[in-house]
């Protein structure tokens, strides 16, 4: 049977551990504080950190071109 879209991918989780300065450990707890006045619901930085380098690696062309030719 063939449907309009494709079996969607693995999306299971992959957890990585990180260790960060406390300067850029200070910048996400303020970065959480601001998303919380703005949008009126808190969200820890280890949950917005995720989103944080999806919209980093999606918006740096130089990476796009340099991973098509992987």
């Amino acid at each position: 049977m063939s449907l309009r879209i494709a079996q969607l991918p693995d999306r299971t989780p992959v957890k990585l551990t990180l260790s960060v300065e406390p300067d850029l450990a200070s910048a996400l707890a303020d970065y959480a504080a601001i998303y919380a006045e703005t949008y009126g619901t808190e969200e820890k930085p280890e949950t917005l950190v995720p989103v944080m380098l999806e919209t980093f690696l999606a918006s740096d062309a130089g990476f796009k071109r340099a991973r098509k030719a992987l």
